[in-house]
């Protein structure tokens, strides 16, 4: 017997499972919140930019072979900028504990599109840290490129500067707390349809019906108990009928 089930049966379950679906969005709010508030490590963020040319400042125009010159460079130097011959320095500069594979990882190097500006975003849990390290990068970059390439056209096009009060780039407690509040209510919804499909009790002469596939003849209507009189009640019923 194929079973089909209407819109109306599935907001009856819902309805009926509302404070399970309630439950579970509130705890998965309260997990991504506590989680994201006490034991996620805030990440800062920091960049600069750098502008590549031709050559030094001593040209003062560039024709379009010039500038399409330097886009070809700008994904050599993406490269070189996160190679351990930059990195390396940059870590004896500032005395980090760490290593250039790591330090590579908190990097972030972008060309703008169609531009010969790149820039240099750190991420790091140390706001003046992350400073540091793109300001240092980019100082060390345009120094090495002269040895490595026997080139001039770099130069640092803006610095990374420290903010009076940073904001953390991630994560974002308010964000997580919304995505939980979604997973939590499609959870709550699938645990209460499967709550349902489980539930094989008999309730309704529907459910007789179709349990043994035979038509319902009729339908037996609640009777209400009627309380017997107590012997007192009596006497008092036969004396005002006297």
């Amino acid at each position: 017997m194929e079973e089909t089930i209407s819109l109306q049966d599935l907001f009856k379950t819902l309805k009926k499972r509302l404070v399970l679906i309630l439950v579970a969005v509130v705890l998965a709010v309260t997990a991504a919140g506590v989680i994201s508030f006490l034991f996620l490590t805030p990440i800062y963020q920091a960049s600069t930019q750098i502008l590549v040319n031709q050559q030094k400042v001593e040209q003062s125009q560039f024709n379009a072979q010039d500038i399409q010159t330097n886009l070809q460079l700008i994904n050599t130097y993406n490269v070189i900028i996160k190679s351990p011959a930059i990195l390396s320095k940059v870590i004896k500069n500032l005395d980090l504990d760490t290593t250039p594979a790591a330090l590579s990882g908190k990097l972030t190097v972008n060309s703008e599109q169609d531009s010969q500006v790149v820039s240099i975003s750190v991420q790091d849990p140390e706001a003046f840290r992350a400073v540091d390290i793109a300001n240092t990068t980019a100082i060390v970059f345009q120094e090495e490129i002269q040895k490595l390439m026997n080139v001039d056209n770099v130069n640092i096009l803006s610095k990374a500067i420290p903010a009076e009060n940073p904001a953390p780039i991630k994560p974002d407690p308010y964000l997580n707390m919304a995505i939980a509040a979604v997973i939590g209510l499609m959870l709550g919804v699938g645990i209460a349809f499967l709550l349902e499909y489980l539930d094989t009790t008999v309730k309704t002469e529907d459910d007789i019906e179709e349990l043994l596939g035979l038509p319902i003849l009729g339908l037996i209507s609640p009777i209400p108990e009627v309380k017997a009189p107590s012997a007192i009640d009596a006497l008092k019923q036969r004396r005002k009928e006297r």
